[in-house]
């Protein structure tokens, strides 16, 4: 594709890239933040392998709706390469804050909560909830109404990520609650039987029945208004200039057929286009 970049990563492996972590942190720009990304030419971006948000590659690289989309906008201003940061979910705006990144392209959702610690962009998706279940769903979970009315059921979420939000308004007990760093684990623990589902955005979800097996994706799950999720990127909050600079051409870029055409392999289509703006989200306005 020619308007990506090339992603700089120190190494080809997820250990390798953890690595990072242990490095200096990267300087932490006031405003004028922009004119710094360009003079020392490429943004460092926080991602967790989540599928299809960000993860790595069969080539080592980060890949993912996130930052696939941060290549093609870095390209509009002028900062060029994009360079990955491989975390774990609760990481990411302690990392950001410190400086050791510039950027979240993680497809996280923008809340009241995070918009008091962040700068988001406008979100570039929205999707609802799903559970990974063992083949044949055999405790009937469609909901996390199903999770609170049966005491008997664990639910697996990842650790530091909005799911833990959602069960919690729906009254499902801490007690009911099994944490995971990783997507992967999650996966695991399914096929094992140490949790009877775990919860993530449909479009993850669907990706991990994929690509498993005796597990499948519930596919009438009833996702309540407040669990409908847009995804975005974030910035600190001290690189408004950067961030406005960012913004501006990913507004124009989201819903034009370049962007469906990039996300489509990661399974985004006009379907997941977002229909409410970044103010509203942050003053906790949902629809549905």
């Amino acid at each position: 594709m020619t308007q990506r970049s090339r992603a700089i990563l120190a190494g080809g492996t997820a250990a390798t890239l953890a690595l990072i972590l242990a490095g200096p942190p990267a300087t932490a720009f006031a405003d004028g933040s922009l004119d710094d990304m360009r003079d020392r030419g490429k943004l460092r971006a926080a991602f967790v392998n989540e599928r299809p948000f960000g993860f790595i590659g069969a080539d080592g690289q980060p890949t993912g709706e996130a930052p696939e989309i941060a290549r093609v906008i870095l390209e509009r201003i002028d900062i060029g390469e994009l360079e990955g940061a491989l975390t774990e979910w609760p990481s990411l705006i302690p990392g950001l804050d410190a400086g050791r990144w510039d950027v979240i392209a993680a497809g996280m959702y923008i809340t009241p909560e995070r918009c008091e610690q962040v700068l988001f962009t406008e979100p570039t998706y929205r999707v609802g909830q799903s559970f990974l279940v063992p083949a044949g769903n055999p405790k009937d979970l469609r909901s996390y109404d199903d999770v609170r009315d049966n005491p008997d059921v664990i639910l697996g979420i990842m650790d530091g990520a909005v799911e833990a939000e959602y069960a919690a308004r729906a009254g499902v007990p801490g007690r009911q609650i099994e944490e995971f760093p990783t997507q992967a684990e999650m996966g695991s623990a399914v096929r094992a039987g140490r949790v009877d589902a775990v919860a993530l955005s449909t479009i993850s979800i669907a990706r991990m029945a994929e690509e498993s097996p005796r597990v499948e994706m519930v596919e009438d799950f009833d996702t309540p208004a407040y669990a409908m999720g847009y995804g975005a990127f974030a910035f600190r909050l001290g690189d408004a200039q950067l961030r406005d600079a960012f913004n501006e051409a990913l507004v124009e870029f989201i819903g034009t057929d370049e962007h469906l055409e990039l996300v489509e392999r990661f399974g985004f289509t006009a379907d997941n286009l977002p229909d409410i703006d970044r103010e509203a989200l942050c003053a906790g306005e949902v629809h549905g």
